[in-house]
């Protein structure tokens, strides 16, 4: 496992500072032997050996020769370096690294709220500004993917530095924001940290695709999507006890405890996860080793024909452009923006029920929201089981390579119906004349559909339209943050005015309307794709 050490940010560092002389790859040994007929012309390379070859792979041979270019690939079909092949061991540990620098971020969204009830005594503020420093995080860390997620993809910068050095960053900043004395600086911090944590939500997806293949990838993204989902629902639960105790800066202190180890693990062993970059370093590797400038990765031979402001355009411009122009598209994002406001506008709710109608302390409070625990259970192993029992029977009468991107949608048939009858029996129950169990189980219900739901979105999204995927995923990061952050400030108003049951109800209604859109994207999404401009694209 020196390979991890070697490859991760730590290893770089100790390359550099001894002329790499240190932490060497193979092919920088003397003894080394290049593969016979490696350094031939044009070698266009597939970072997934099941994917078939693409247009693109044949401009970019065709470019090679014209330049009279050695395109450098993999040293074979069972190149080490390649994530494919890597072991098992090696794949788990990333994939827990990932898992747990996303639950981090998001857990630390919510821990400032088991807080907001101090910080409105100690400064003099009202709710809706307490409620601030919540939604100021939320809205950062759907800010930062429209940075993180093109920057990501350039192969000179890769996946790991963004990771590594905006979580240092991260951590840092927890030491400020438990010392603060100000609400200014809070609210300033809390956005701060919510975009330095961005990355993970920008592109551990894409990152988990670098390594596991199609067969895998739905159950990893469920796992992950549901320490994501879950982070923010344990969050009042992790800190609700010390902060009733200490005060609100415990719970940005416990962020510091549960973010900064996890940062050091990433700085020693977090190694780089895209072919691209890993393929364009052994580039510069072997130009040093052979002398020779003709050698060049597929990345730099594509980076040369790369137009600037294009890349531009289609990292910020184009996701919003296919939005507003394929009406499916919009509904995913509409419909995903939605449960997320959803989800957030529990942090307001659960105070207003659990505190003032049934009396439960900060602490106990926390404790309710276990109950999204329990419906993300639930969602996790129905959804899984769905992908291992009915998925492969229900796709496999398609074409591999043209599986309509509706067909995977299928699951979100039924749990679309969960959101609003989870969120009635929760508007309905939540009395005190009625034990806090029964609301409790529409919260499960609910979050149950929520989690399916955002799932199938995830999955539909990319093959929609593919050349765009990562700057779709990340207009609707952006979207679905923009709305829970204003759901949270509008959220308290609301249940003020009309009261909980009211509020909740008039939730409960819009999803109602979602479950139509549900079916007519399954129904007729691909009719709607085939009259769309960008088709093809």
């Amino acid at each position: 496992m020196w390979d991890l050490i070697r490859d991760s940010i730590f290893g770089q560092c100790l390359r550099l500072s001894s002329g790499r002389k240190l932490a060497r790859y193979p092919d920088e040994e003397p003894d080394f032997q290049l593969p016979d007929g490696y350094l031939s012309p044009s070698r266009p390379s597939n970072g997934d050996p099941g994917r078939p070859s693409s247009s693109n792979d044949a401009d970019i041979e065709t470019a090679s020769k014209e330049a009279s270019l050695v395109v450098i690939s993999w040293y074979g079909d069972a190149d080490p370096e390649n994530p494919y092949n890597w072991s098992f061991g090696k794949k788990l540990w990333v994939a827990m690294l990932l898992f747990a620098y996303t639950f981090a971020v998001y857990i630390g969204s919510s821990m400032y709220t088991s807080g907001t009830v101090d910080i409105m005594e100690t400064y003099g503020v009202s709710n809706i500004v307490a409620s601030l420093g919540l939604s100021m995080y939320v809205f950062a860390y759907g800010l930062g993917p429209m940075l993180f997620s093109p920057l990501s993809e350039i192969p000179a910068v890769g996946r790991t530095l963004p990771y590594i050095s905006t979580f240092i960053l991260f951590v840092i900043l927890c030491v400020p924001m438990s010392l603060v004395d100000n609400i200014g600086g809070i609210l300033v911090l809390r956005f701060l940290l919510g975009f330095f944590g961005s990355p993970c939500l920008a592109t551990a997806g894409a990152s988990y695709g670098d390594f596991y293949g199609a067969s895998a990838m739905p159950y990893v993204i469920a796992l992950w999507g549901g320490g994501a989902t879950l982070g923010p629902a344990l969050g009042p639960l992790v800190a609700g006890f010390a902060v009733q105790a200490k005060g609100w800066r415990w719970s940005s202190w416990e962020l510091l405890w549960l973010s900064a180890p996890i940062m050091v693990f990433m700085f020693l062993s977090m190694p780089e996860t895209s072919s691209d970059t890993i393929l364009r370093r052994r580039a510069q590797r072997l130009r040093v080793r052979t002398g020779r400038t003709d050698l060049k990765s597929e990345s730099e031979v594509r980076q040369a024909q790369m137009n600037p402001r294009q890349i531009t355009f289609n990292a910020l411009i184009k996701p919003w452009e296919i939005n507003a122009l394929d009406p499916a598209v919009f509904f995913s994002t509409f419909y995903t923006a939605l449960t997320y406001g959803i989800y957030y506008s529990f942090f307001e709710a659960f105070p207003l029920v659990y505190g003032d109608m049934y009396g439960f302390n900060i602490g106990e409070q926390g404790l309710a929201f276990l109950a999204v625990l329990s419906g993300l259970c639930v969602a996790v192993v129905l959804l899984c089981s769905y992908f291992y029992f009915i998925a492969p029977k229900q796709l496999g009468k398609y074409d591999p390579d043209s599986i309509p991107p509706e067909a995977r949608i299928w699951p979100g048939l039924f749990a679309t119906w969960l959101i609003p009858i989870g969120l009635y029996i929760f508007a309905w129950t939540a009395d005190p004349d009625i034990h806090w169990v029964v609301s409790l189980l529409g919260i499960a219900i609910s979050m149950c559909g929520v989690f399916i739901i955002t799932q199938c979105m995830f999955i539909y999204l990319p093959f929609t339209y593919p050349r765009f995927a990562g700057s779709l995923f990340a207009a609707n990061g952006f979207a679905r943050s923009l709305f829970a952050g204003a759901s949270i400030l509008f959220a308290r108003p609301m249940f003020d005015g009309i009261e909980v049951s009211g509020g909740v109800t008039l939730l409960a209604s819009f999803s109602v309307l979602c479950i139509l859109g549900m079916f007519l994207l399954y129904h007729f999404g691909a009719r709607l794709r085939k009259r769309s401009r960008f088709t093809g694209m």
